[in-house]
């Protein structure tokens, strides 16, 4: 009986390796875990350097000796390294392109000898709904490498969490994203399908995660060929869909279910001067629009916007209209449109300020939302409208007073805290650099208005030298401004 159950042993140990088996062996030879210690600004005290933590994420081996992850993985990064498994050396690496906007990054190693015996993994197309698909990484930190499952159940436009302002095309499927899997491929027959980048947590939803699908990787890809990444384009028009049928008649159009109305043309964006609003879109580069404002591309029902996202800086789309009932055809010339930034999470930038008289000065964006977390409704108001109501074109940076580091210079200056800088000594305040460029104007006083306030702020020249060495000293500031 031991020698029957000896030989079964032997003959299981000299099964040749499956298919299945040699792929997964390439794979672990082109997956590595990534391990990065970030340095977070601090947008309270902006002078200080901001605090030190670490984190751990995946990536995979892509064409020219290269690492792909997530731009979430390596944000703020000070030291990269990179492991793989069956060795333990770790390798110095560094961020070469990095797309903050769809939560991509590439890396370069410092010592090419690494990808010895590696095998660099091909992109595939978009995966079937109810297909199924393999997550790899190393969720919670793990020093093995973990593959689990998981179905398609959906393929639409997400907001990526990353910026907390940019939508794109992202993949759902029912397997859980956690901490550690980021970064890592989605793979389906041997190519990679997917990157591994968000999901909600148990108190949301249970097995729930998201992927970055192809086109997106793809696109990134192609707009670093130059050695430069551009960002993502924008018609920069907000539409509202025509499938009302009354709403339909008022305009003049046909009851066939076709064309979007242009409810709006941002005055910063690549269409302003072309695009009206009440145009109504009918077509975009010759493919019909929907009354839902979807287009049938390669079989496929996707959403306008789409279109214009495979496009980069500078290409032009065509567009067919109907304006005043008469149909016209137009072309934009693509761009990005500067005022989203406002609103969209940054990286890997130190803290824009400046420090007079004790009065800390920053220009409003959504790092100075998360730090301070103002209740003044103004300036609520000014965050959430900036885009919508056109904010930016009086106040292409909306520079706040958001501390006073207490000194006799500035006593009984508090209720001046949270209020938008409007003119100093007579100049309009339109950015950072314009409140900086008037403190440094010599004059016998500084007279500060706000916007709503109805008496103003003033400073005494004769005061202020002391006063500055005296604020320098007490609270450790190193850095009077960053412009």
């Amino acid at each position: 009986m031991k020698r029957l159950l000896l030989l079964l042993l032997v003959l299981i140990a000299c099964q040749p390796a499956t298919h299945a088996d040699v792929r997964l062996n390439t794979l672990r030879r082109s997956l590595v875990r990534v391990s990065v210690t970030a340095q977070e600004p601090n947008y309270r005290v902006p002078w200080n350097p901001g605090s030190v933590g670490s984190g751990v994420g995946a990536g995979f081996v892509i064409s020219g000796q290269r690492i792909m992850t997530n731009a979430h993985v390596v944000s703020n990064g000070r030291f990269l390294t990179i492991e793989r498994e069956n060795d333990a050396k770790k390798y110095l690496a560094r961020v070469i392109h990095v797309a903050h906007d769809c939560d991509l990054a590439v890396l370069q190693l410092e010592d090419p000898s690494f990808f010895k015996n590696t095998a660099a993994l091909d992109l595939g197309g978009l995966p079937e709904i109810e297909s199924t698909v393999s997550v790899y990484g190393y969720p919670i930190g793990g020093d093995r490498l973990s593959v689990t499952r998981g179905v398609v159940s959906r393929i639409d436009f997400q907001l990526y969490s990353h910026s907390g302002a940019d939508s794109h095309l992202a993949i759902q499927i029912d397997a859980a994203i956690n901490p550690g899997n980021s970064g890592g491929p989605v793979m389906q027959d041997g190519k990679v399908v997917g990157v591994a980048f968000q999901g909600y947590s148990g108190a949301v939803a249970q097995n729930v995660g998201y992927m970055i699908p192809t086109p997106v990787i793809r696109r990134f890809l192609k707009d670093i060929e130059d050695g430069t990444y551009d960002r993502y384009v924008d018609l920069s028009v907000q539409t509202f869909p025509l499938q009302n049928p009354a709403m339909r008649k008022a305009l003049g159009l046909e009851d066939n279910d076709h064309g979007i109305l242009i409810s709006e043309v941002m005055s910063a964006g690549c269409a302003h001067g072309i695009l009206q609003k009440g145009d109504v879109l009918m077509k975009i580069d010759g493919m019909t629009v929907a009354s839902d404002g979807f287009v049938e591309l390669d079989g496929s029902r996707i959403e306008m916007p789409e279109i214009v996202e495979r496009k980069f800086k500078g290409e032009i789309v065509k567009l067919s209209v109907i304006r005043a009932s008469k149909p016209l055809e137009l072309e934009v010339k693509l761009d990005g449109i500067w005022p989203y930034l406002m609103q969209a999470n940054s990286y890997d930038t130190k803290p824009r300020f400046i420090l007079f008289a004790g009065l800390l000065f920053q220009p409003l964006s959504r790092e100075f939302i998360d730090a301070w977390d103002p209740d003044d409704l103004r300036l609520r108001f000014f965050f959430d409208s900036f885009i919508s109501d056109s904010i930016y074109e009086k106040f292409p940076e909306v520079v706040v007073l958001s501390a006073l580091l207490p000194d006799p210079v500035n006593t009984y200056l508090g209720d001046f805290r949270n209020g938008i800088l409007e003119e100093v000594n007579g100049e309009k305040i339109k950015s950072l650099k314009d409140a900086a460029a008037a403190f440094a104007k010599p004059a016998e006083r500084y007279v500060l208005k706000f916007l709503g306030n109805g008496r103003p702020l003033v400073l005494e020249s004769s005061t202020l030298e002391t006063a500055r060495e005296r604020i320098l000293q007490r609270y450790n500031v190193k850095e009077e401004e960053r412009l």
